[in-house]
């Protein structure tokens, strides 16, 4: 069980600070507990039953973690994944973002941007199917590396550089 105070991972919202559990939120004689939860990234704040499995959850990642997953991040292999089928692409990176690792995001986000290069190249756009997963996977995994650093979102593509040498554009919608 969560406590206040505790950042967590919660589902494709990403980190998220427990501000409190409490019983009685919709109903007073209700006494099923909630996690009360405030977006570090979006606005709003969210009621989630203790008790739902339906969105994952865990907690972020530590500084160590976050530290070790960027040094290394030259070495995680990625592939462009590339189909003629929407669905098929869509399908194939959302089984990855549904893993909630993030070295699976940083393996998805290198390969959407290695096919963006070929796209450049190519004299071509990246088509909109991959550039809203990229979007999706770098706001997640960028969100828990800010959030497991104490840095602002917007420094951890300088943060990332610096420490690896990558060079790492934010994709910007």
């Amino acid at each position: 069980m969560y406590e206040a105070g505790d950042l967590i991972m919660y589902g494709a919202t990403g980190v998220c600070r427990v501000d409190a559990v409490s019983t009685g939120v919709f109903d007073p004689d209700d006494d099923r507990q909630y996690y009360v939860l405030q977006p570090l990234y979006q606005t709003g704040t969210i009621y989630a039953p203790i008790d739902n499995n339906k969105v994952f959850t865990r907690p972020i990642i530590s500084e160590d973690e976050a530290n070790a997953l960027i040094d290394s991040m030259p070495e995680i292999h990625s592939e462009v994944f590339k189909s003629s089928s929407i669905q098929q692409l869509s399908k194939h990176y959302q089984e990855v973002i549904d893993t909630h690792e993030c070295e699976g995001l940083v393996e998805l986000t290198k390969s959407i941007h290695l096919k963006k290069e070929e796209a450049v190249k190519q004299n071509r756009h990246l088509g909109q199917i991959d550039r809203k997963f990229m979007k999706r996977a770098e706001d997640l995994l960028f969100g828990e590396i800010a959030a497991a650093l104490q840095i602002p979102r917007e420094e951890v593509s300088s943060y990332i550089r610096k420490r690896t040498g990558l060079r790492i554009e934010e994709t910007r919608e």
